[in-house]
């Protein structure tokens, strides 16, 4: 088949990296999974008839079967449509509510349910596609790429040359909670048949179990949570039919088994997860007359109370050392909690004030993070996911999120640091929450458990990374970006994390940005802190040891292990003082080996710059000064205890390969710069230390260059900050 190849050795590297990966018991439920998988093959995978599917749920519902026994399906929809027993979202009077608050929001949303009636669709930063005739669920039309007519186990996404990203995306249905709400905004029927036309068409098409559309349980799950709540929308569409519902639910149940039996377990049990859970729950929650609908809801929130301590931490950070999936987990936590307390008569247990709490902390984090005016870090991957997507807007950004966690939790830090989105606005209106001013202002932060230092002073957000390096033992969105920096004033990065590059279309990218070069840290030999066994696998990790944080100072110090493998092992010491009264930030970063191996290897710092920055020429000393507009806002002057050399590359240059790149959205990237200083230590050296001054505002001119003395295992340096002379030990380890 075009586009299709048989497995690469590489590919047959990567299966023996990520076997390791795992202990023995995944390997034996994997093993498990795969005679299950070949069972099924040989005899079937039989959904249940009506009557079992529904067992006595129609009873529950209040239905009557039909006279030769089978379900009602009328009386079903007639439920559904009454929202009996079941929790209700999208409603024409919220409809009404949220218009008169959010016109202009409004406006937007008509105009992306247009372009789904014209059948175009724009997913992360490809260019517009568009099906001049029905939309084919199997088709890529910007590759070309049809994908196979096969069960969805047999279909191997990293074999192909496609984007199993952009044709999963549309296959998330995402889309048609856009014509839902259109529907109910205007009373215009062509929003509403579009919609059920297309989901017709999309059971037609994709069969349960069938063709890449249900590769996975994730893309189950996150797909059914969309396609029930546009269902909601459409309640009272005419076009809604007993035959219309009944296929939905047939498929959404099918959805739902999938979601449970084929869950992501062991290395694999981290956000997809989440997705599975939620997105069972969602079916039981909203399909009562279901059969298995009171256990399914059980398990998957039992289970999700579970996963909501595990992947967001007792200090709000996500497990999965990365922003955007922090975002996503939070929500599709929010998204089940949010169901249950909108369903009528719903006493709350342990397991909702588990799943609000969990949202709570995340969102207590994420305000901590981006204040009231700070940019979004972008730390880890992001691949733009949405667990409920209301809002037509490009990508899911956290100042909406904390919108929504507000409505959901009342937390005031996410009121003050929130920007209300339609995504938000209708929980809120259906939640009856109020948008009660506050006062909270954000501070510095030790969140010790997620290992992140935030330095805050006045205009100034200094970062520091001193978590691991993700999430279990694949840890599959972490980045190599131990003991990072990243340093924002007046709301603008000025370093930072260049983002995620791409997932399947560009490989290089992939590389490039996970790797320790394109992270504001120091890489030993040019060497990754972490060793990659492939795009969304780690074989070994960096581990960090924390010293100390002062937030009252500053300053924190840490160090990591990750070249100890090295032929000459080294450990990596950063420490970074920040003064809360003071705009220049002190970096110290002290490379040590232990006396075997090779002579020592080279050393490098990398402050990646953001793209609207522009540098001076080189000058003599290696000073880099950096402009925006045309004004200075920022230099870097380095020291060093042997000889160093100041370097610079950007995108596109002639030997900077695939670095000096930053991605603002997945398979996008416009260039910047990358600078810093390297050193070529003497053979017999023990110890380098780079001491690197980085200033902002008024003192980003003529700054004297820092002493370094070494003393022993003791490292001074002595400093000219914007309030004059300073210290900095770094104490023997």
């Amino acid at each position: 088949m075009p586009g299709f190849r048989a497995l690469a050795p590489a590919k047959l590297t990567w299966y023996a990296r990520r076997l390791r990966s795992m202990g023995p018991r995944e390997v034996a439920d994997r093993a498990l999974t795969v005679g299950a998988t070949a069972t099924r093959r040989v005899t079937g995978d039989r959904e249940p008839d009506d009557a079992a599917l529904l067992g006595d749920g129609a009873q529950r519902s209040s239905t009557r079967s039909g006279g030769d026994g089978a379900p009602d399906w009328s009386a079903l929809l007639a439920d559904f449509r009454a929202g009996t027993g079941r929790p209700v979202l999208l409603d024409r009077a919220t409809a009404t509510a949220v218009a008169a608050e959010h016109p202009d929001a409004v406006k937007e949303l008509l105009a992306a349910a247009d372009r789904v009636l014209e059948h175009r669709f724009t997913f992360f930063a490809h260019p517009e596609a568009r099906y001049d005739g029905p939309i084919e669920w199997s088709c890529d039309p910007l590759s070309g790429v049809r994908w196979p007519d096969l069960p969805s186990h047999a279909i191997n996404h990293r074999a192909g040359h496609g984007e199993p990203k952009w044709i999963w995306e549309l296959n998330r249905l995402q889309h048609l909670p856009w014509l839902a709400q259109a529907w109910l905004l205007t009373g215009d029927e062509r929003y509403g048949t579009e919609a059920l036309d297309q989901l017709d068409a999309w059971i037609t098409a994709n069969p349960p179990g069938r063709g890449i559309a249900w590769r996975g349980a994730f893309e189950v799950g996150v797909r059914a949570i969309s396609v029930l709540v546009a269902l909601q929308g459409l309640a009272d569409h005419p076009a809604l039919t007993p035959e219309r519902y009944a296929r939905a639910v047939r498929m959404l149940a099918a959805g739902a088994r999938r979601c449970w039996r084929d869950r992501s377990k062991h290395s694999s049990a981290n956000n997809h997860l989440v997705g599975e859970l939620a997105g069972l729950a969602t079916v039981a929650i909203l399909l009562p007359e279901l059969a298995r609908a009171p256990r399914w809801e059980r398990d998957a929130v039992a289970a999700l109370a579970v996963e909501a301590d595990r992947q967001i931490l007792g200090d709000g950070v996500g497990a999965e050392q990365a922003v955007g999936y922090q975002v996503f987990t939070a929500e599709l936590l929010a998204v089940v909690a949010l169901l249950r307390r909108l369903r009528p008569g719903h006493v709350p247990g342990p397991a909702d004030t588990t799943l609000v709490d969990a949202v709570r902390r995340s969102a207590a984090h994420l305000a901590d993070l981006v204040g009231t005016g700070d940019p979004t870090p972008r730390t880890g991957d992001d691949d733009e996911g949405f667990a409920l997507r209301l809002d037509p807007a490009p990508t899911r950004e956290v100042r909406p999120h904390l919108a929504l966690a507000a409505a959901l939790t009342g937390l005031p830090a996410a009121r003050r640091a929130g920007t209300t989105d339609l995504t938000a606005a209708w929980i809120a209106t259906r939640l009856g929450a109020t948008d009660a001013p506050s006062s909270w202002e954000p501070g510095s932060v030790h969140a010790p458990d997620g290992g992140l230092a935030i330095l805050r002073s006045g205009r100034r957000r200094v970062l520091v990374d001193v978590g691991p390096l993700g999430y279990l033992s694949i840890a599959a969105h972490g980045h190599a970006d131990a003991l990072a920096l990243g340093l924002a004033v007046d709301g603008h990065d000025l370093v930072g994390d260049p983002g995620t590059g791409s997932y399947f279309a560009h490989p290089d990218w992939r590389t490039a940005h996970r790797s320790t070069r394109a992270h504001a840290t120091v890489a030993v030999d040019d060497a990754d802190q972490s060793v990659m066994g492939g795009p969304f696998l780690w074989t070994e990790h960096a581990a960090v040891r924390v010293h100390a944080v002062d937030l009252a100072d500053g300053r924190v110090d840490a160090e990591h292990d990750g070249y100890r493998r090295l032929p000459t092992p080294a450990t990596h010491r950063r420490v970074v003082h920040a003064p809360p009264d003071d705009d220049v930030v002190l970096v110290v970063d002290v490379v040590t080996t232990d006396g075997t191996g090779d002579a020592p290897a080279p050393v490098r710092t990398t402050w990646p710059l953001h793209p609207d920055l522009e540098v001076d020429p080189a000058g003599t000393d290696g000073t880099v000064v950096a402009r925006r507009d045309g004004e200075p806002v920022l230099q870097i002057v380095t020291a060093a205890t042997a000889p160093a050399t100041g370097w610079r590359l950007r995108g596109g240059d002639p030997g900077a390969g695939e670095l000096g790149w930053w991605s603002d959205r997945l398979e996008q990237r416009r260039p910047c710069w990358f600078v810093g200083a390297q050193v070529a230590p003497d053979p017999g050296t023990r110890t380098v230390v780079l001491a690197t001054l980085l200033a902002a505002g008024a003192s980003t001119t003529d700054l004297p260059v820092p002493e370094v003395r070494v003393d022993g295992d003791e490292v001074d340096v002595r400093w000219t900050g914007s309030r004059g002379p300073r210290h900095t030990r770094v104490p023997g380890r």
